[in-house]
């Protein structure tokens, strides 16, 4: 299961082979069933999760008991509850699989060494945070001044591998629309 890790690695940066050698003795390989739980609402988040196969979805549930998907994460991302994994406190959220999942998990003591001991990977996770940072103003100015229309045709642009294996409801909880709403606007752009 690590040698999709050091492919990704190696396709952002230029590591040594102890460096790499280093970082696959950090991680931890954990399998996800579908619907299994990698984080529950009210847990802390102690782990860094890098998909190495299947997905995995980041949500939020409401007051109406509705789900409100913040994130969803395929091979090559990263995923955890931020705010959580900083701070250690309890997740306002939850990580579920969305399909067979495979994750390599780093503990935030084994990530922080990491990135303290390997100043590339440090570098590479500073320019993911930043990347991430950059996606969420984006997704927030494009909720807030985008038609539903156009929020369902940058998905699909932005995310063409997310939109096959994701089932349309939880497309339609991403983009902040009712499921119905979404099946009209794809009907109207089919």
């Amino acid at each position: 299961m690590v040698e999709p890790f050091r492919k990704y690695l190696l396709s952002k940066a230029t590591f040594t082979e102890d460096e790499l050698a280093q970082m696959e003795a950090a991680a931890v390989a954990k399998k996800l069933k579908r619907r299994e739980y990698l984080l529950q609402q009210g847990d802390v988040s102690r782990n860094m999760a890098f998909v190495v196969s299947g997905s995995l979805r980041h949500y939020r549930t409401g007051k109406d008991a509705q789900e409100h998907i913040m994130r969803f994460a395929i091979e090559n991302w990263w995923l955890n509850d931020a705010e959580s994994f900083r701070t250690e406190l309890p997740a306002k959220g939850a990580i579920d699989a969305l399909e067979t999942t495979h994750v390599l998990l780093f503990s935030k003591k084994n990530f922080e060494r990491l990135k303290r001991e390997i100043p590339t990977f440090s570098s590479l996770e500073s320019q993911l945070a930043g990347r991430y940072l950059d996606a969420q103003a984006n997704r927030l100015y494009t909720a807030i001044s985008h038609s539903a229309e156009e929020r369902y045709q940058e998905f699909i642009t932005a995310f063409p591998d997310f939109y096959q294996r994701i089932p349309l409801h939880m497309i339609a909880s991403y983009l902040g629309v009712s499921r119905e709403t979404l099946s009209r606007i794809r009907k109207q752009t089919s």
